[in-house]
């Protein structure tokens, strides 16, 4: 029995490291999502400023809600960033 006692710690350490690098991968996947949106909101906002403007103000209206959408989807990225 004494002989497992040295390897113990080591059997805790592969653990421990195994279960953050799962978490570390849920939580990538998880901003991943939020990435792809933020560049898609940042593509669709670009077409928006290169469309013509005679959309009767609902293309401007369109850019600055996106814009809102843009500030809050990298709220939520920074916010599950700390």
């Amino acid at each position: 029995m004494g002989r497992c006692f040295p390897r113990l710690p080591l059997l805790c350490l592969s653990l421990g490291l195994g279960l953050g690098i799962l978490g570390a991968s849920l939580a990538q996947a998880q901003q991943d999502n939020m990435l792809n949106a933020l560049n898609a909101l940042r593509n669709a906002r670009a077409s928006l400023v290169l469309a013509t403007p005679n959309k009767g103000g609902h293309r401007e209206r369109a850019i600055g809600l996106v814009d809102q959408a843009i500030i809050q989807t990298q709220e939520g990225i920074n916010y599950a960033a700390r």
